[in-house]
């Protein structure tokens, strides 16, 4: 049976250490996120992150719009916003008729703790970025922990989404792995996923990866996240994935409270 990657477990430390450094450096710190629409996924990771917050000291603010506002519209509420918080989220996805990228540029990058603007992307990808993308931070924390090893694998990652595979991507590439990214437009993925040694999941598509789709002894990092029965769910057939895989990320309890941690992190780091 596979190793169990204990992000939530890993979460609780970076939550506690994030804890007293604000009580010693009495900072008065304030999350804001923006939401647009009625994602059933991205209201359970907003109530993760207002958890966090409360946990460690912050202050937690909802913007909450309709899935009707224009990108125009959006954009002047966020201006009307960046004063009143420390750091703000774009949460993802946005209603299909927005601009995306659009939105996520008129975050300031010092106020960008996802680092999703194309001025904290360029930093990222040269590496001239202060902090890590909150992904990026939470893998590189988890396979440090485990002590994963990462140079010279065969990296196959499912999805090239904003949040997971593109940073992901990039990082794996700095670290001298070599990178498949897969989308869904990719033919016979089983092809792919059987010779990857650290197999990343960020397509959003319940139990899409199954036992027999996997290398013997690979390293399994679910990062998908769907809604399916009233439950968040992975895109990885834990029960069987996880008896031939090496180490495996449950969802949830993963990558997903790992990842909030390091968003605070990114937070304080940026304001301390």
């Amino acid at each position: 049976m596979a190793k169990i990657l204990d992000g939530k477990k890993l979460s609780g430390e970076i939550i506690q250490d994030l804890k007293e450094k604000i009580a010693k450096s009495h900072l008065k710190l304030i999350l804001g996120v923006v939401l647009a629409g009625n994602n059933k996924v991205s209201k359970i990771y907003i109530n993760q992150k207002r958890k966090s917050c409360q946990k460690v000291g912050i202050g937690f603010k909802l913007f909450k719009f309709s899935p009707k506002i224009t990108t125009s519209e959006l954009k002047v509420e966020i201006k009307k916003i960046l004063s009143s918080v420390s750091g703000l989220i774009i949460q993802l996805p946005l209603p299909p008729k927005i601009q995306t990228q659009e939105i996520l540029n008129s975050v300031p990058s010092e106020k960008d703790v996802d680092c999703l603007s194309a001025t904290n992307m360029g930093k990222f990808y040269t590496g001239n970025l202060l902090v890590l993308p909150p992904i990026v931070n939470s893998i590189s924390q988890l396979f440090r922990k485990y002590k994963i090893k990462v140079k010279g694998k065969n990296i196959v990652i499912i999805g090239a989404g904003k949040l997971v595979g593109k940073p992901l991507t990039m990082w794996f590439l700095q670290k001298k792995a070599a990178v498949s990214v897969i989308n869904k437009f990719t033919k016979n993925i089983i092809l792919f996923t059987q010779n990857a040694d650290i197999l990343i999941l960020g397509a959003g598509k319940p139990n899409l990866i199954k036992e027999r789709m996997i290398k013997k002894d690979a390293v399994v990092i679910d990062c998908g996240s769907s809604y399916q029965k009233r439950r968040l769910a992975g895109d990885v057939d834990f029960k069987s994935v996880s008896r031939k895989a090496s180490y495996i990320t449950p969802v949830p309890g993963g990558v997903g409270p790992l990842t909030v941690a390091c968003l605070l992190q990114n937070l304080v780091k940026r304001n301390i």
